[in-house]
């Protein structure tokens, strides 16, 4: 759910479960697929494609700035010159028997109308257009986040042919997303992730035209962030203070690397439940739980009665809003037990004074002052939807409001050995579901573009 600021314009997000746990047979639904040759994926809104075929010359092939420019789309030059390509930048110097049957086409003309803003955001412009023809190839787009869209686009329409020679169809492109939250969840609290796996998942996420990375970055299991207000957080509840935290200057650089991409990183920092690892350094801060009128030695979700809560939750969510530059945080709130607050003496002379007799009302309390103190930072929220469910309004989910999706990926059994083949192709068909037309939607027809897309992926 997205609480956008100011308009109360409440928007859920369809989240979609990418695991896997199913043990299939290789003599399932065995098919034969053959991979399509320079089909696009995501399918864009509107593509035609024709028999006119173009050459094109890799080793002079030039991407030039015909309007507005800046570090992105230089950064994105240099990119996808490498993935349209590859490192064979002189085709005749590996295919010296080439013969070349026209005059191969040298440069695409990119046309970006706007100034570069500096990073995306939920209300960004995607969209492009692009042409290739005889006189020569084009991407025209509103802003420079539909120019990376296009260039993505392009370098995937372009093949090599039996001979060698890099080649292009003649195409007419008009593309834009189907939904505006496009998103990968990555949980790096139940296994540490490594920035350097964080970074290929970025690349990855370009290539299927994600643009948010929902970083769930801390749980019950451990807490990787380093804060520079509570350093004793990670110190104590990282699973290794030193190698498997990340400190502000891995942050920066990976919100740079997901900049240069089109993709937004938006923390998620899940409370009041999934925070074990918190109480591990701020005092107070969990329930004590109760056997009888005896504190048992557990602790359960964060206490909701206390001031100090808030005045830390303030401190803490201060510095998180200068860290990360999206206009929104994840503020979690799912799978709140009850029991322990059930059980504490205090929480229930808090619940006899307020007049409450259900822990739901509780847990819309805490959740209510949590979001008036990120609300009160200038910034927008994302809760999970249980939040909702449990509160007295029920449940919304009206399609006109559904701002988009994610594939969201858990990290009980993922980590630096498998997250990427785990995740990837398979969260490749949500991106083209977020992207595509709703009439985009059958298997055997994107078998043979998935097929193409994972060979093009994997090199």
């Amino acid at each position: 759910m997205v609480v956008k600021q100011g308009s109360i314009v409440l928007s859920f997000l369809i989240f979609y479960g990418v695991t896997a746990n199913r043990q299939v047979s290789h003599q399932d639904n065995l098919v034969a697929v053959t991979a399509t040759v320079g089909a696009p994926w995501p399918m864009p809104q509107k593509y035609s494609t024709t028999n006119d075929v173009f050459s094109l010359d890799a080793a002079k092939f030039q991407f030039i700035a015909t309007g507005k420019s800046c570090d992105i789309l230089y950064a994105a030059f240099d990119r996808y010159n490498s993935l349209t390509f590859g490192r064979q930048k002189n085709t005749l110097k590996f295919f010296p028997k080439i013969k070349r049957v026209q005059v191969p086409l040298q440069g695409i003309n990119v046309n970006v109308q706007s100034d570069c803003d500096k990073y995306p955001s939920l209300e960004s412009d995607e969209s492009y257009q692009l042409s290739v023809s005889g006189t020569g190839i084009s991407l025209t787009a509103n802003q420079i986040w539909g120019a990376l869209r296009g260039l993505d686009t392009f370098s995937q329409i372009v093949y090599r042919n039996n001979d060698g020679q890099f080649m292009v169809n003649g195409t007419t492109i008009s593309d834009s997303p189907r939904f505006k939250h496009r998103g990968i969840l990555l949980d790096t609290s139940r296994h540490y992730l490594s920035e350097a796996v964080i970074k290929k998942n970025l690349d990855a996420m370009e290539q299927n035209k994600f643009n948010v990375f929902h970083w769930h970055i801390t749980d019950d299991q451990s807490f990787p962030y380093q804060s520079s207000a509570f350093p004793d957080m990670s110190r104590l509840g990282a699973y290794d203070p030193e190698t498997h935290i990340y400190t502000q200057s891995d942050i920066r650089e990976l919100i740079e690397y997901a900049r240069l991409r089109g993709i937004r990183v938006v923390p998620e920092f899940d409370t009041p439940g999934h925070s074990q690892s918190w109480g591990k350094a701020i005092k107070d801060l969990l329930t004590k739980c109760y056997t009888g009128e005896k504190f048992n030695g557990n602790f359960g979700p964060i206490d909701p009665t206390i001031n100090s809560t808030y005045k830390f939750l303030t401190s803490f969510f201060e510095e998180i809003a200068a860290v990360f530059p999206d206009h929104y945080v994840h503020l979690g709130g799912d799978e709140v037990s009850f029991n322990c607050w059930k059980s504490n003496p205090a929480v229930q002379e808090f619940m006899k004074a307020k007049g409450w007799t259900s822990y739901a009302k509780l847990e819309e309390y805490y959740m209510q002052n949590l979001l008036n103190i990120v609300g009160n930072l200038d910034k927008g929220y994302q809760i999970w939807q249980e939040v909702i469910d449990n509160g007295a309004k029920g449940q919304m989910l009206q399609k006109k409001l559904v701002v988009g999706g994610e594939a969201c990926i858990w990290g009980e059994f993922v980590d630096n050995t498998n997250l990427l083949s785990r995740l990837w192709p398979r969260a490749a068909a949500v991106g083209e579901r977020l992207w595509s037309p709703m009439s985009v939607s059958s298997p055997s027809a994107a078998a043979s573009r998935l097929e193409e897309h994972r060979c093009r992926m994997v090199r």
